[in-house]
């Protein structure tokens, strides 16, 4: 499989499953295009939590093809799982060491990604003094400053507060769309399916439907 040009994330009969049991993942095929913000629905256990981690890289598949046109950061559905170190400049940071960046490049990319999810006043803030939607923009920020084109979030308003989810999900379509980067974002939320350009639903471990998110939205709450 070649993956076209205009999508930044394709499985084709992607598989997967833990010994001993049934397949997590069936044959999933989808596309994502590039640019845009897609949504993952399905019960617990229909396999959108290994989708998301194969796509990471975190997860081997048994067989199938995963073609990812960028770089992927990875945001948790727990940010208290990613963020690891003590104020917030140092953690976004942290994620560039690898780069081996000078001291001016590493502060200038945290700025940058701090900028984007409106928290570049918060630098010296320690990490145990934000609230759940700041962690999780900062577990964002990290994936920014990486230069991530591509972000996968595993239900990441699922510990938050309702004002916080709706600002969290407002805030990534937002960053979408001005840094031109494309989002896959697993929910249980249907109202989050407002922000979405479309959506896949997944039943064990396969693709039933997917399209315009409205229609999903009516075809769930019927």
């Amino acid at each position: 499989m070649s993956i076209s040009t205009s999508n930044a994330i394709a499985t084709v009969d992607l598989s997967f499953g833990w010994k001993s049991t049934a397949p997590v993942l069936d044959k999933c095929t989808l596309s994502v295009p590039k640019g845009e913000f897609w949504m993952l629905l399905g019960t617990n256990g229909s396999g959108k939590s290994t989708l998301l981690k194969l796509l990471a890289g975190l997860l081997t598949p048994q067989s199938g093809q995963i073609q990812l046109n960028g770089k992927v950061g990875f945001v948790f559905q727990n940010p208290d799982h990613q963020l690891v170190m003590p104020t917030v400049g140092a953690d976004v940071a942290f994620g560039l060491v690898s780069e081996n960046l000078s001291h001016i490049e590493t502060q200038a990319r945290v700025f940058d990604a701090l900028s984007a999810v409106n928290l570049q006043g918060l630098h010296r803030r320690p990490i145990y003094a934000l609230s759940g939607g700041q962690k999780q923009r900062i577990a964002i920020a990290g994936a920014i400053a990486r230069q991530a084109d591509i972000l996968i979030l595993d239900e990441p308003t699922a510990l938050l507060d309702a004002d916080s989810q709706s600002d969290l999900v407002v805030e990534v379509r937002r960053l979408v769309k001005e840094q031109s980067l494309t989002a896959l974002w697993v929910t249980h939320r249907l109202n989050e399916l407002d922000y979405a350009d479309g959506a896949f639903l997944l039943k064990q471990g396969k693709v039933t439907d997917r399209g315009n998110p409205a229609r999903l939205k009516r075809l769930l709450t019927d």
